[in-house]
């Protein structure tokens, strides 16, 4: 009965760093630089991953706004109540700097040099796979942005229909066509490639 409670080896990484964060946040929630610096370092390629998905941007601008997005987490800190892991709230805080930034450039035209930035996160586990990952990545940075911020918040994110025609304010309808279209470019492009 005792061995059924206890938590088994693989479970003791992942709890030991929910821990860590716990206390690294607490930390910097009191104002503490170096322990911010910490958390910063633990989670910013995740961050500055997702931004990259959603805007689409290389890594100058994807990189502002991973800047931006941790700069908000510094300001909000004295507030979280630790009702979630810190790696899901940085995650959500990023996924909204995102999306405030789509909202805001629907007006301006789209630049995209994605090139340097899906360089810099794909993940070369194996040559084949980092290969196939990035050809992935390129085609979802050359979608539409509207198509592309669909597909990734639904997709990816897994977020329903209903969430991501609130935050890019559009309908529900609209949201399941643009994802339907960014299916479909996608395994155009993706089938032009093998």
């Amino acid at each position: 009965m005792l061995m059924q409670t206890l938590p088994t080896p693989s479970m003791l990484p992942a709890v030991e760093a929910a821990d860590e964060d716990v206390a690294l946040a607490r930390r910097a929630a009191m104002a503490d630089v170096g322990a911010f610096e910490q958390l910063y370092r633990r989670h910013h390629r995740r961050v500055h991953g997702v931004i990259v998905r959603l805007v689409g941007q290389a890594s100058g601008r994807a990189e502002d706004l991973t800047q931006e997005a941790f700069v908000r987490a510094w300001q909000a800190l004295p507030a979280f109540r630790f009702e979630s892991a810190i790696s899901t709230w940085l995650h959500r805080l990023a996924v909204n700097t995102a999306l405030m930034e789509l909202r805001s450039r629907r007006s301006r035209p789209w630049q995209d040099d994605d090139e340097d930035a899906l360089d810099s996160i794909a993940t070369p586990d194996t040559a084949g796979r980092a290969l196939l990952g990035r050809d992935l990545e390129r085609a979802v940075a050359s979608l539409p942005p509207r198509a592309r911020a669909v597909l990734v918040l639904h997709d990816v994110e897994g977020w329903k229909h209903e969430e991501i025609a609130g935050e890019l304010g559009m309908a529900v309808g609209s949201s399941k066509a643009q994802l339907h279209r960014a299916r479909g470019l996608l395994r155009a492009r993706i089938g032009e490639r093998l």
